[in-house]
């Protein structure tokens, strides 16, 4: 009987999850304002990167910017755009995939700024190389840059974010970590694992009951940023998927990710070839036998 009255729930919860997404998709959830919340970025240096572009719509809504690069000089250039838009910014030069400069900096963050209220951990590196090529200092700092900083990252915004009972905390992972390619291994095995540890902290929260704290996933295709020059997509694929541009892709996952929702694949094709995907793979290769090594 148990079994039967489980099955009985969860089939009603189902369908009123369907319900709820068609009322979402009639009527859209109106945005959630961001003005004096205080959003650090990691990866924020690259002009052409994703972190750039969202730390700057952050701005452009009024919110206070805190931006985490390696590239000191490219995060000062980032910190000036954004104090044009009329917003304040804070620049700290920080390795994440060090968990000990992460807890460093994260302090004189707080004693800085304040408590973080927005986190978007952005940042990535791509060791374009086959296996077998692959130094294997290169593959660890890969795994540490992509997918362990958001350990550091979220251990230490997170307990701040729960006990307020406020916050959001958004995860750029990629396609690449939802279907795989040759020659990006170690790329691919980070962002799956990000992509498993995002997920994990979702229903963490849930089920701790703390419904303040928002999730987001941003999945985008293959972003016309610089990391993957070199990088040549499968005619085929080629006029059903071509590479985004990261201006237009963060402009339309802010308007998602202000309606707190929790998943993002940019284009909606996605949704189709990860179906394709369940049966036949998708290869992206290079016309080289090595990618260049680039940080977002």
């Amino acid at each position: 009987m148990s079994v039967l009255v489980g099955f009985l729930i969860l089939t009603a919860k189902v369908f009123g999850y369907i319900i709820h997404a068609l009322l979402r998709w009639v009527k859209k959830p109106v945005e959630k304002r961001v003005a004096n919340e205080i959003c650090l970025i990691t990866g924020a240096a690259s002009p052409t990167g994703i972190g750039r572009f969202f730390a700057l719509e952050f701005a452009r809504r009024g919110a206070t910017l805190v931006l985490w690069d390696i590239d000191t000089e490219g995060n000062e250039n980032a910190a000036r755009e954004v104090r044009k838009l009329g917003a304040k910014a804070y620049i700290y030069t920080c390795d994440v995939g060090r968990k000990e400069e992460v807890y460093s900096v994260a302090e004189y963050v707080r004693k800085d700024v304040g408590n973080v209220t927005i986190l978007v951990n952005n940042a990535g590196i791509v060791a374009g190389k086959p296996i077998l090529q692959c130094p294997d200092e290169l593959l660890e700092r890969t795994m540490r840059t992509n997918c362990h900083a958001h350990f550091w990252t979220v251990k230490a915004f997170l307990p701040q974010m729960i006990e307020r009972d406020h916050g959001h905390i958004v995860t750029v992972a990629g396609s690449f970590g939802l279907f795989a390619t040759g020659c990006l291994e170690g790329y691919c095995a980070s962002k799956f694992a990000v992509v498993g540890f995002h997920e994990a902290l979702s229903h963490e929260l849930k089920a701790k009951r703390v419904s303040g704290v928002k999730t987001t996933l941003v999945c985008p295709y293959f972003t016309d940023t610089g990391m993957f020059h070199g990088c040549r997509i499968r005619q085929e694929l080629e006029a059903l998927l071509s590479p985004l541009r990261p201006d237009q892709f963060v402009k339309s996952a802010m308007h998602r990710i202000l309606q707190n929702q929790h998943v993002i694949y940019v284009p909606r094709m996605l949704y189709l070839v990860l179906l394709i995907c369940i049966y036949k793979s998708v290869s992206i290769h290079s016309p080289s036998d090595t990618l260049s090594l680039s940080v977002s």
